[in-house]
């Protein structure tokens, strides 16, 4: 099975350690290993691409746009 990465419902993070964590939303996916079902009916492409998106941890300074 594979990962639906660009399902709006997807979500990766990452801890302090490094570790990936990822997890759907709704609760769709195969836990573990982390999977999308094949044809998921809850699919939902996202309408906004996050490539570029910078989100400040607590106590960073937030960075001006150019």
């Amino acid at each position: 099975m594979g990962i639906n990465e660009d399902c709006r419902h997807y979500v990766m993070q990452s801890t302090a350690g490094g570790e990936k964590l990822q997890r759907c939303k709704i609760g769709a996916n195969e836990p573990l290993p982390f999977a999308c079902p094949v044809g998921c009916v809850f699919y939902e492409p996202r309408r906004v691409s996050q490539a570029g998106w910078q989100v400040p941890r607590t106590g960073d300074e937030a960075v001006p746009p150019d």
